[in-house]
């Protein structure tokens, strides 16, 4: 069975630029109409906007934390493609963290930005495939993907907001694959190691020896391009993958064969 995607639709959020804009554009070249959702309007316009109205590919901006936003979202693909197969969770935030301080709020900050988000276009994306697979024959209803972190199961202090957010989301990924299993949606996620997404550039740029410290830390030694996790979500989201659900799919260079704590998981 081939993995394909032609003709069906895809709403990729996080998606101006880094990881979620790789795949949405992989998945574009490979058939698939592509809803690109972000809150960087002017990185959404200058990277897709020659591209959209006339194609497979639109752009959506706004704050997805707004129930109203995630609304509008769903409204604007049926508007563009009439249909939506694939949900990509794709936005994420890494910011750092200081669990001895009480006054620190990362932890709800990054829960409302990588968990909620997530949690409410699902449900809302979910009813629109179960809607969408009564009116055709029993085939696959949809596919969801959410984009984790090997954060969820190591420690590093400093990352404990972003440790507790990607956690909470492979479980949100496992209690949705059960409930959604029987409409025939599939819901899983990719846990990622380092890669070269937006968030990792910028920490890079400010600190050197981080690059350094990733590498000796990472059995094959190197960051991963965006690109190298595209043809496994296209595998995810196609009926290739018909009988996987709930599972957590790592993508991290060998990073959770070793286990020194200190080490980082950006």
């Amino acid at each position: 069975m081939s993995f394909s995607i032609t003709g069906k639709t895809a709403i990729v959020t996080g998606g101006a630029n880094g990881i979620g804009l790789a795949i949405g554009r992989h998945f574009a070249d490979a058939g698939a109409n592509v809803m690109f959702a972000d809150m960087d309007e002017k990185r959404l316009v200058n990277e897709l906007g020659e591209q959209a109205d006339d194609s497979n590919i639109r752009y959506f901006a706004g704050d997805l934390r707004e129930k109203l936003t995630i609304a509008n979202l769903l409204s604007a693909t049926l508007d563009a493609f009439d249909q939506v197969d694939i949900l990509i969770n794709g936005s994420r935030q890494v910011i750092p963290s200081d669990p001895l301080d009480t006054d620190d709020d990362s932890v709800r900050t990054l829960l409302n930005q990588n968990l909620m988000p997530a949690l409410r276009l699902s449900q809302l994306v979910a009813k629109r495939m179960i809607k969408q697979s009564d009116e055709e024959d029993e085939g696959p209803a949809g596919s969801i993907i959410n984009l984790s972190s090997i954060a969820a199961r190591r420690t590093h202090p400093d990352l404990m907001a972003y440790s507790v957010s990607t956690a909470a989301l492979d479980q949100m990924t496992r209690s949705l694959a059960v409930a959604f299993a029987p409409s025939r949606i599939r819901v899983n996620s990719i846990a990622l190691g380092s890669v070269m997404s937006a968030s990792l550039q910028s920490t890079l740029k400010e600190n050197r020896d981080f690059r350094d410290d990733i590498e000796k830390h990472t059995p094959l030694a190197r960051i991963a391009s965006p690109n190298e996790l595209t043809e496994t979500a296209q595998f995810l989201a196609s009926d290739a993958a018909g009988f996987i659900t709930g599972q957590i799919l790592t993508i991290d260079g060998g990073r959770t064969l070793l286990d020194p704590v200190a080490a980082p998981a950006h």
